[in-house]
């Protein structure tokens, strides 16, 4: 189990999601014979996925609140936890309408607008490069995240840092949505969020590649948004200013980390 969780966490050097899952599960692997261990892992593995449920919905109650009938929210990248928030408001009875940046290279937007349609909210597509000439007509910037650090540093998809600097130049409040699960507990003693890069193929494939030549490509999946661009983070423990999340995070997870994956193997 230890093994599988050292590749699995190797899999994803990004999003805490998959490590703080391995620390959920194997932190809680006990027995001394193998049907013992196996039911350990199974019914933790089964908490921890009734836990993730439940703080989604205990999520979007929070960020619904922070939605007002009438807004438009624009979005980047897809994320279950910004749709929730939404799903919310829209249950409220609040008639809400959304800008979604396509999110190149692979389109993730288009997920987002699709449930966001089907949710029975008003959705306009645009190109990402056409952000800024949207912002004027938008309430809300609306996005998720993939880890956030200790000092409230959102990583979240590429462009998302962008977004949150023409945003704050706009006056449009930006909220992340997250649940406590995406809080990266290795920032508190000092860690490096490593940014992942993802196949050139997704930004140029074999086709383009024999029309352009042999060009450099570079495809960071994610970026860092400094936490002075984010007005809120909001998640199933409440919304908190970005500066308050280390407090959250030592609550959370206290002073040291554990990396149970790690452990030799006996």
């Amino acid at each position: 189990m230890r093994r599988a969780g050292r590749e699995l966490y190797d899999t994803r050097p990004t999003a805490v999601s998959l490590p703080n899952a391995l620390r959920y599960v194997l932190g809680r692997m006990e027995g001394d014979d193998v049907a013992t261990l196996r039911g350990s892992v199974r019914s933790a593995a089964s908490d921890f996925t009734d836990r993730l449920d439940r703080a989604q919905r205990d999520l979007g109650r929070v960020g619904a609140n922070r939605l007002r009938d009438g807004d438009t929210v624009m979005t980047h990248c897809h994320s279950t936890d910004a749709l929730s928030c939404v799903e919310h408001a829209v249950d409220q009875g609040k008639e809400l309408s959304a800008i979604v940046k396509e999110t190149r290279p692979r389109f993730q937007g288009r997920i987002t607008a699709g449930e966001l349609r089907d949710l029975g909210v008003d959705v306009t597509v645009i190109v990402d490069n056409a952000a800024r000439r949207y912002l004027d007509d938008t309430d809300h910037v609306l996005v998720g995240a993939d880890s956030i650090a200790a000092d409230g540093g959102v990583v979240n998809k590429i462009g998302t840092s962008g977004l949150a600097v023409n945003a704050r130049e706009r006056g449009v409040p930006i909220m992340v949505a997250a649940q406590t699960i995406k809080l990266h507990p290795d920032t508190l003693t000092g860690h490096a969020v490593e940014i992942e890069m993802r196949d050139e193929a997704e930004v140029l494939d074999d086709d383009d590649r024999a029309e352009v030549g042999d060009v450099a490509v570079r495809n960071p999946a994610f970026d860092v948004t400094p936490p002075r661009y984010v007005d809120a983070i909001v998640t199933e423990s409440g919304q908190f200013p970005p500066e308050s999340i280390v407090t959250l995070m030592r609550e959370l997870f206290g002073e040291s980390v554990d990396r149970p994956w790690e452990e030799p193997i006996e």
